[in-house]
């Protein structure tokens, strides 16, 4: 078997958090894009998955050796489109909050507004 070294980086901001939703953006670079020169999906479920666990943190800061962090049980993962280039907005909103496990959708869109992921994700409440 061949070894083979990837490098890649990913980088966003979370824009905003509240009791109903999280926002986040990412800018499209090259640290994140196949050998086909698009997104790899891997980054977008990640930069999903991000956003998703910012709305069960509640805003709360994420740092290393925290007491307690919304593990996702379930990630469900729709490919729907891609881009090259440009910047990415995500936004994920509760499908239902339980007291021990809750369920999230986090879309992805381009700045022409294209959904380009659809992620549902379930997570192991914190708290």
């Amino acid at each position: 078997m061949a070894e083979h070294t990837l490098h890649g980086q990913i980088e966003m901001d979370i824009t905003g958090v509240s009791d109903q939703e999280a926002q986040g953006e990412m800018t499209v670079t090259a640290g994140i894009l196949n050998p086909f020169g698009t997104i790899h999906a891997g980054a977008l479920v990640w930069f999903a998955d991000v956003i998703a666990t910012n709305l069960v943190l509640g805003g709360e800061q994420v740092e290393e050796g925290m007491d307690s962090f919304p593990v996702a049980m379930t990630l469900n993962a729709q490919l729907l489109g891609n881009r090259s280039d440009g910047q990415l907005f995500a936004r994920a909103r509760w499908v239902k909050r339980g007291r021990r496990v809750s369920t999230v959708r986090t879309e992805v869109r381009d700045t022409e507004g294209r959904v380009l992921l659809d992620l549902t994700s379930t997570h192991i409440n914190a708290r």
